[in-house]
């Protein structure tokens, strides 16, 4: 799998999400590979967009349709300055990825040292799943010098609030606080899906 991150400030949200949708109903079926994607603004006007591949070859494939990059110019023109575009062919996901029923998502992009150990964290669900039942799946793309992006998927945002103030085990204390260290948190209380 691949997953590309897409970041940018956008206050005009309802022109973004309807160009979202025309995607959705006009390119969206001719693109080979296309997987999903997950999409949301936080309260400062930040848009974040996860967006799964089958490959990164199918991924470019798309972009480079030309109907794909006059869509991707009008984008860019709604957006209120620089947009960020962060490529992993390294992709990790918890209890298939995610759900595109989820009420509230938590995109978490930082830097790990060893990428490795935050992978078998993620591959380690039955404590997870049994402590964090709000948490229905997440996905983990990590970049070659360890910036990593995890978005997890949420019933809705009230449940994971309460489970936040679940206390893990000593060790996964401490192995998530080395992790989130520096990290930065996007809250998208109002997320939208697209599924293959």
């Amino acid at each position: 799998m691949f997953i590309q991150i897409i970041q940018g400030r956008c206050t005009r949200q309802d022109e973004l999400r309807a160009m979202a949708d025309t995607w959705r109903e006009e390119l969206g079926p001719t693109a080979r590979g296309f997987l999903g994607g997950t999409y949301g603004f936080t309260d400062d006007d930040m848009f974040v967009g996860v967006v799964r591949f089958e490959s990164r070859e199918l991924a470019m494939e798309n972009s480079a349709r030309p109907e794909q990059s006059a869509w991707a110019d009008r984008m860019m023109g709604l957006m209120d300055g620089p947009v960020e575009f962060h490529d992993c062919d390294d992709v990790t996901l918890m209890m298939d990825g995610g759900s595109d029923s989820a009420g509230f998502v938590q995109v978490i992009r930082g830097k790990v040292e060893d990428p490795s150990r935050l992978k078998a964290m993620m591959a380690d669900t039955d404590m997870l799943h049994q402590m964090r039942p709000d948490i229905l799946g997440a996905t983990l793309a990590l970049e070659d010098d360890g910036t990593f992006t995890e978005t997890i998927a949420f019933t809705d945002e009230a449940s994971a609030r309460k489970g936040e103030s679940v206390e893990p085990p000593a060790d996964v204390r401490t192995a998530l606080a080395e992790v989130m260290r520096g990290a930065t948190f996007y809250d998208l209380h109002h997320p939208w899906f697209e599924s293959a």
